[in-house]
C-alpha cells in the first residue's frame, strides 16, 4: 500500500468507514453543500459504501438513501438506508420498487469507475460511458433543484461531457478532492440546481 494512502485508509478504519473515498465526498459536501437532513439519494456504484454511509449520516434519521451496486458488500448500514445489490441500468423490478417510493431524489451521487485495463483511451472511454449512463438516471429520477454529482478519468471527452450537462442545470463545476491521490486521473463533475431535462 502506497504511503500516500496510509493517512486516508488508517483514517477510514479508525472513523468505521468501509473506504478512503469518504473523504472526497466530504470534501465535495464541504465545498458545494450537497446534503441536508431529510433529503432522498440515490448513490450509484455504492460498494463497499463508505460514500453510503456518509450520505445516511447528512440526511439523517428523516432522509433516506438509496445505494445500489452490481458488487454487494458485506459492511452494515443504518436503518435510513436501503443497500440493493443490482444494475442500477437494468430497471429491474425489484430496483423500480425500491425507488418508487423515495423518488424524485433530492441528490444523485456517483462514484462509479470501470474495471481498469492500463490502457488509458480505453479507461477514459469506458469512464465516459459509464457517466452518460449515470446522466440518464439522474435525468429520470431527481428532483427540480437537486444536485448530480459523478466521478470521470479526465480526457479530452470531458469538457463535451460537461457541456452536455450544462443546459440541465444552473452551475457545473469540476472538484479534484485533496484525498484523490496526486497520480489519479479521477476529478468529480459537481452540477447543482437541476432544471429538468426540457430546461
Amino acid at each position: 500500500m502506497k504511503q500516500y494512502q496510509d493517512k486516508y485508509f488508517k483514517r477510514a478504519k479508525k472513523e468505521n468507514y468501509a473506504a478512503r473515498s469518504v473523504y472526497k465526498l466530504k470534501e465535495m459536501d464541504k465545498r458545494f453543500g450537497l446534503f441536508k437532513k431529510g433529503q432522498t439519494v440515490l448513490d450509484l456504484g455504492a460498494a463497499p459504501g463508505s460514500w453510503t454511509q456518509y450520505a445516511g449520516e447528512r440526511v439523517g434519521p428523516e432522509g433516506h438513501v438509496l445505494a445500489v451496486d452490481i458488487q454487494d458488500t458485506k459492511h452494515t448500514f443504518a436503518a435510513n438506508v436501503t443497500f440493493l445489490q443490482a444494475d442500477v441500468f437494468s430497471d429491474s423490478p425489484e430496483l423500480l420498487a425500491a425507488m418508487e417510493p423515495l423518488a424524485p431524489f433530492d441528490l444523485v451521487i456517483s462514484d462509479m469507475a470501470p474495471k481498469t485495463t492500463g490502457i488509458k483511451f480505453a479507461d477514459q472511454a469506458n469512464s465516459l460511458e459509464l457517466c452518460e449512463r449515470a446522466f440518464e438516471v439522474a435525468a429520470k429520477r431527481l428532483k427540480r433543484g437537486g444536485h448530480f454529482a459523478v466521478k470521470i478519468f479526465e480526457s479530452g471527452e470531458t469538457k463535451a461531457y460537461t457541456d452536455s450537462l450544462r443546459p440541465h442545470f444552473e452551475k457545473i463545476k469540476h472538484f479534484k478532492p485533496y484525498s484523490s491521490r496526486s497520480e489519479s486521473k479521477e476529478i468529480f463533475i459537481v452540477a447543482l440546481g437541476f432544471a429538468g431535462i426540457d430546461g
